[in-house]
């Protein structure tokens, strides 16, 4: 039912940064990033729950900042330092019930995925 769209990917060399971008059709109570690389499991990269709480993969803890915008039913993703490492399709997920799980099964609305690529 909710409708999520990411944008803001994009093809950057190691050491770069991105910034990636979710809208909502309507307000959620948690949202988060996901990922999926080629012949891999999608993962959780992070989350972030309606009051401001968050949590992150240890994989980019430190590199990558999810926030929100409420009043835009908006979720962000900036990525710094990136490695080749990071290279996969990222999607935004959300959910109704408050949360900050980074497990792909409790979300129940997702949005198409937006491509990062990290080159070196």
């Amino acid at each position: 039912q909710v409708q999520l769209v990411e944008s803001g990917g994009g093809s950057v060399q190691a050491g770069g940064s991105l910034r990636l971008s979710c809208v909502a059709s309507e307000y959620t109570t948690s949202m988060g990033w996901f990922r999926q690389a080629p012949g891999k499991e999608r993962e959780g990269v992070a989350a972030i729950a309606f009051d401001g709480t968050t949590t992150y993969a240890d994989s980019v803890k430190g590199r990558f900042t999810i926030s929100k915008d409420s009043a835009k039913n908006a979720l962000y993703l900036r990525m710094n330092s990136l490695k080749p490492e990071d290279t996969a399709v990222y999607y935004c997920a959300a959910d109704r019930i408050y949360r900050l799980a980074l497990t792909p099964s409790q979300y129940a609305y997702w949005g198409q995925g937006t491509q990062v690529t990290v080159s070196s």
